[in-house]
């Protein structure tokens, strides 16, 4: 864990040598293509959807709480990691959230619109704090006990279940790419649907999982990859998806190479028209696949290390210039003191509510 921090730094100064490329660059596909993040999103997009009266009360929930709340953004504290990772791998380095009651603490003081984590967790503290911060119950996970390990999502939870202890959302994974990934698909589908008509708000994690996507660079976050899982994601109606930040592209090109076979399909357009190698352009084609930001793209915050503040900023300005709806922020939060992780989650958060950083 890095030191405790003294005097906040401005989001310029956190972004470096960056800063004026990352606060000024101007995307190649233009922001008017978009539908993008507001205080009357759910207004404006989810109303005008098949979303029940009930799932439109649960994502106006979800918006309205927190620092963050009526701005169309959000910030929301994701702990599976102790399936995901080991409980062990994960909280070891803060043994204070073996306690869940730790993990809403957190939440709640670090301003966010939402705690996201296992049913078990919720389930042993909701009567205490279900109607103070929105639940998302993670229905699905990967568990690294069996021998040898498997990756795979199998259902932890019901969506039932999720409803009764007052989750206003339920999440799930899906590894995109993976020989598991029909059987995901097709699980999840199914869930979702049940939690719409429950009245409940439904998130995806679309991630990739396939060593073919490890070639030259590690292509489980290339932007043509990781956007068609995004559409994939909103298909079956995600409302919100979540994705890690893209670091390199052309991904169907690199795994048809490396295999000597066709893989997918793509356009050309794609590389020439609408991507660049920028983050920014990166990342705005994610927005896009998530059918022009109808459906809210948070980017996920990713392991903690010793630049936690200044790789979290990072994110989140690229992700709000990009067109997102924001970042979900695990490890980098809970694996440091409580007061730190409260330091970061508002420093997050201050981009959002920045107006010097523009949608670009």
């Amino acid at each position: 864990m890095t030191a405790t921090l003294s005097a906040p730094q401005s989001i310029e100064s956190w972004l470096g040598g960056e800063a004026e490329d990352l606060l000024t660059y101007q995307a190649k596909v233009s922001q008017q293509l978009l539908h993008l993040p507001g205080p009357d999103s759910v207004d404006r997009i989810f109303a005008q959807s098949d979303r029940n009266p009930q799932v439109l009360r649960s994502l106006q929930q979800l918006y309205s709480h927190g620092r963050l709340a009526n701005t169309g953004y959000l910030s929301i504290l994701p702990v599976d990691q102790g399936i995901e990772h080991s409980a062990g791998a994960s909280f070891a380095p803060n043994p204070m959230y073996f306690d869940p009651e730790n993990i809403i603490k957190l939440a709640l003081e670090g301003g966010c619109n939402a705690v996201a984590t296992t049913l078990g967790v919720l389930g042993i503290v909701s009567r205490k704090y279900a109607h103070r911060i929105p639940f998302i119950v993670k229905i699905n996970h990967n568990e690294l006990l069996t021998y040898p390990n498997q990756f795979d999502q199998i259902m932890f939870a019901s969506v039932e279940q999720a409803w009764n202890l007052g989750a206003v959302a339920v999440g799930a994974t899906i590894y995109f790419g993976s020989d598991q990934s029909t059987r995901q698909i097709q699980e999840v589908s199914r869930a979702f649907a049940r939690a719409h008509e429950l009245g409940m708000a439904t998130i995806l994690w679309c991630y990739l999982r396939n060593s073919a996507f490890k070639q030259d660079k590690d292509y489980h976050v290339a932007a043509d990859l990781t956007g068609q899982a995004n559409h994939l994601g909103v298909t079956i109606e995600a409302d919100i998806i979540k994705q890690k930040l893209p670091e390199n592209n052309n991904g169907y090109n690199a795994v048809a190479q490396a295999s000597g076979k066709s893989y997918g399909k793509t356009s050309d357009r794609v590389y020439s028209e609408l991507t660049t190698d920028h983050p920014i352009d990166l990342t705005r084609y994610q927005v896009l696949n998530c059918y022009s930001g109808r459906a809210g793209l948070i980017n996920s915050g990713g392991a903690s290390g010793k630049s936690d503040f200044a790789e979290a900023i990072r994110t989140a300005v690229i992700n709000k210039r990009a067109g997102g709806s924001g970042l979900i922020s695990g490890r980098k939060t809970f694996q440091r003191p409580f007061d730190e992780g409260i330091k970061l989650f508002h420093a997050i958060q201050d981009v959002y509510l920045s107006s010097e950083v523009t949608i670009a």
